[in-house]
């Protein structure tokens, strides 16, 4: 009889780079994964692809230079990003900013935060490979509110419609009146996104219980917005520490449990109805006057220094400054929400499968212009 050979079967780990260039990187990122057959066992990000040296630019720049470099960070939600410089400013300078300014600020702030969740959405599902539909009818529904924010900023994209003391120029007489037209839809069409995703099976094996964060991990690691409310943390700035004419209006904060990809999903679907919510209590109450306070062209803020942070699309969004009282800043620094974020994702992919990672990096809603400063 034929003796037995019984022979040790071994493995060997393998390093897998996923990026820079992929379409499930959203953007310019590469992940180092070491892989134990499809396990992940270590995820390491790699930045500086897109690096273009913005901090170090708008410290060359006279301050009404640097606005427009704000809205190429987060390029999808870059009204929210203007918005925290200029107040970081206006609070270092004390200049105040007429009522309809400031109305004006949160009604724009609140359709550009629809904005980068409805590109969000359409992007998370194509990533899990799963209704295209959702990704066109979000794109259309996009548009739309682009169409309005162009008639009042002149731009579709790149805005450059804040200012130091108020915004650019006032809202059209028409705007009112569509804005309101268009969120009398806007939450059958939520309602109609909701139907096609959450009957969906396979979206529901995709992102129940994977990629999940914990609340102690969340806040250990700084991560803020969208992210961290779905961990279980109600924390937004807008309620926290109030800006603007913020607390003028009801709305509430979303609070999931879990931390994971489904739970991180239905707190931006309930944010985009709060928003929607917000913009509609400010058109109602809109009141007139000024919409921007004189400065001077050349603005020479005091030496001091001041920190400005807002609750951006995908978190804290933070401008430090420091002046040393001539016509440029000594030193700007940003706080990006996306690369805060993102730094969770070592802990979050250790030890799921690649698909599961797609889904996961894709829940985490990153966009690199922000994080490459």
């Amino acid at each position: 009889m034929a003796q037995e050979i019984k022979k040790e079967i071994k493995t060997e780990l393998m390093t897998l780079n996923l990026g820079p260039q992929h379409p499930s990187t959203h953007g310019v990122l590469r992940l180092v994964l070491t892989l134990d057959g499809e396990k992940i066992v270590k995820a390491e990000p790699h930045l500086g692809y897109l690096h273009r040296g913005v901090e170090k630019l708008c410290e060359n720049l006279q301050l009404s230079r640097i606005i427009p470099l704000f809205d190429r960070l987060d390029y999808v939600a870059n009204i929210n990003n203007e918005l925290s410089l200029v107040m970081a400013v206006e609070k270092l300078m004390d200049i105040r900013v007429p009522e309809r300014a400031e109305y004006i600020r949160v009604i724009m702030a609140e359709f550009n935060r629809i904005l980068s969740h409805l590109i969000w959405l359409g992007a998370f599902i194509q990533d899990i490979g799963l209704l295209g539909t959702v990704f066109l009818y979000g794109f259309r529904e996009r548009e739309k509110i682009q169409r309005m924010m162009e008639a009042v900023t002149g731009a579709r994209m790149h805005y450059h419609y804040f200012r130091y003391g108020g915004v650019a120029q006032d809202l059209t007489e028409e705007f009112p009146e569509e804005a309101l037209k268009y969120l009398d839809n806007f939450d059958s069409v939520l309602g109609e996104f909701e139907e096609m995703i959450e009957d969906n099976e396979i979206f529901l094996v995709r992102t129940k219980g994977i990629g999940a964060l914990s609340a102690e991990d969340a806040i250990n690691f700084g991560v803020s917005g969208p992210m961290l409310r779905a961990s279980g943390v109600k924390i937004d700035l807008r309620k926290l520490e109030p800006y603007s004419v913020y607390p003028h209006f009801d709305f509430d904060v979303p609070v999931e449990e879990n931390g994971d990809c489904f739970n991180r999903y239905k707190v931006r679907m309930v944010e985009m109805r709060q928003s929607a919510r917000i913009i509609r209590q400010a058109l109602q109450s809109l009141p007139g006057g000024l919409v921007r306070t004189p400065v001077p062209r050349r603005i020479k803020p005091p030496e001091g220094e001041v920190y400005m942070r807002t609750e951006h699309a995908k978190g804290e969004f933070g401008v430090y400054l420091v002046s040393d009282g001539s016509h440029r800043l000594y030193r700007l620094k940003i706080r990006s929400p996306s690369f805060v974020n993102l730094m969770v994702a070592p802990k979050i992919l250790e030890g799921m499968l690649i698909p599961d990672l797609i889904a996961t990096l894709g829940s985490i809603d990153i966009v690199m212009g922000c994080i490459d400063r």
